[in-house]
């Protein structure tokens, strides 16, 4: 256990950065997961709106949840899906 008060203050900063974090990084699995699901479904519409909204909260948390390069990884990925649905 911390000693200094610096420290314990650090123990509880670092507490409420973790609970933060992790709801963010929740919300952006939860927006993946339903653009994805709506480019398997079929719905251009909904797939188009849930791919720009998802491509929003991604772009906004890398840096703070997620690398840079991985968020830009995720949303290339996810426009080439979008995309192939689109062609056919």
């Amino acid at each position: 256990m911390a000693n200094h008060k610096s420290a314990k203050k650090r123990i509880k900063v670092n507490a409420k950065k973790n609970k933060v974090n992790t709801a963010r990084k929740s919300a952006i699995k939860t927006f993946i997961k339903k653009a994805l699901t709506a480019i398997t479904g079929g719905n251009k519409e909904q797939a188009t709106t849930d791919m720009r909204v998802a491509e929003s909260k991604i772009m906004k948390g890398a840096g703070k949840v997620m690398p840079k390069k991985r968020a830009s990884r995720k949303v290339s990925r996810m426009t080439k899906k979008l995309n192939k649905m689109e062609a056919k």
